[in-house]
């Protein structure tokens, strides 16, 4: 976290501690620690009750001016716009600047990324290295089960029920959710968890270790799924590789669903969504069902 005035120090401590009570990934508290942070310098020695909605939408601009994604800029809103709402309810702040002010729009035209069921087998392919089983299994929790990146970074041993091919996911909101496992997915855990690393510590019940004997981290999960993606593609020129990531195999794991005729609601509780609005954004449709479609309608020319 970077360093701003210490007049704000006990506003930050009390964000954490907020955040960390509300069940915020350690991922999440770091990144809004970040952004906050970021905004707080921005505002040199002004207090924060002196602080209006205009010196936030100034914050806001200037980092869309250092180039900064729509998605980046909303997640910055999204940081400063939770500080205040923090201090707000443990009665440090009366007001908060941050709320009204409208996001970005992100552009929801882009061909939508993710790996298809003639693709993922390829992509497993290309997983090397010793912890190989590892990895693969962390990959088909994503890929098969829909589990986010710091789902599976928080799994522990006593999560998984190998006897009933269960696993116990505790998610966003702090809401745990029951999935069943697949039979290839269950074999390759059961592979993993024969070759777990032992941890360094004694009490460590993480289900992945990483090579220092920690559990693995959300910082390592995304880096080895990059060196992997990076693999898959290094036949294509650069032009044409596309922007894959562990969050693009959950998004595989929902399209196929959908295209085998899964139903909304089913896929909302599997993928651990509080809202099925989130959910529609896996409903698009790809260049080959548009083909289809078109390729059964008969075109009759009057002439």
């Amino acid at each position: 976290m970077r360093t701003v005035n210490d007049s704000y120090e006990e506003s930050i401590e009390a964000f954490l501690i907020w955040m960390k009570d509300a069940g915020f990934t350690l991922h999440t508290q770091k990144s809004y620690l970040g952004d906050v942070s970021q905004f707080l310098d921005s505002l040199g020695d002004k207090k924060l009750e002196q602080v209006k909605k205009i010196h936030v939408m100034s914050y806001l601009s200037s980092v869309r001016e250092q180039g900064v994604s729509d998605a980046t800029r909303n997640r910055k809103h999204a940081a400063v716009n939770c500080f205040f709402k923090a201090l707000m309810e443990l009665e440090m702040a009366g007001f908060n600047p941050a709320a009204g002010i409208k996001k970005s729009k992100t552009d929801k035209n882009r061909t939508p990324v993710y790996l298809d069921e003639q693709q993922l087998p390829l992509f497993l392919k290309s997983i090397e290295g010793k912890y190989r089983y590892r990895n693969a299994a962390v990959f088909l929790l994503m890929a098969y089960m829909g589990l986010r990146v710091g789902e599976v970074h928080t799994l522990n041993l006593t999560d998984y029920n190998r006897d009933r091919h269960t696993l116990d996911v505790f998610g966003k909101g702090r809401k745990w959710r029951t999935l069943p496992v697949p039979d290839a997915v269950a074999a390759m855990l059961d592979r993993a968890l024969e070759e777990r690393i032992t941890p360094w510590r004694r009490k460590e019940d993480a289900l992945f270790i990483s090579q220092k004997g920690q559990r693995l981290s959300i910082r390592n999960i995304q880096q080895i799924a990059a060196d992997t993606f990076d693999r898959y593609q290094s036949d294509l020129p650069e032009r044409q590789r596309l922007p894959y990531s562990c969050h693009k195999l959950r998004h595989s794991f929902a399209t196929m669903l959908l295209r085998k005729g899964a139903d909304l609601r089913t896929v909302q509780e599997l993928l651990g969504h509080s809202s099925i609005q989130t959910t529609t954004v896996y409903t698009h449709v790809t260049s080959r069902e548009k083909e289809e479609a078109i390729s059964r309608l008969e075109v009759m020319l009057p002439f």
